[in-house]
């Protein structure tokens, strides 16, 4: 589907999630969704968005950046009210395990 048909379709979690790919971690040029970042998304029947992701570490410095193009490319949405991003440390980010198998292709981690 087309961006622009993203944006415009009824919000449910399948469109949100490809749509999140839009969304990349500039430190590896990897959208957060192959990155294993994002954990859930609900929605409310008002239309509210509930974002749970994580982080590769606590320390990370991209955090506010992340979280903010988060509620700025799904607030585009037509038929959201209004986006929430709540950042999660449990489970642990493990890259073995939440990475897909395309982001550990990219990162040369996989042939």
């Amino acid at each position: 589907m087309l961006l622009t048909e993203l944006l415009t379709s009824p919000a449910t979690e399948g469109t949100l999630t490809e749509l999140l790919h839009e969304v990349i971690d500039p430190e590896l040029g990897i959208n957060i969704v192959d990155l294993g970042l994002l954990r859930d998304i609900s929605i409310a029947p008002d239309g509210g968005v509930l974002v749970v992701m994580t982080l590769t570490t606590p320390a990370c410095p991209l955090g506010p950046y992340i979280t903010e193009e988060i509620r700025q490319l799904l607030g585009q949405v037509t038929t959201i009210s209004n986006v929430e991003v709540e950042v999660v440390w449990s489970p642990a980010w493990d890259p073995e395990h939440d990475m897909s198998d395309q982001a550990k292709k990219l990162l040369g981690w996989t042939h």
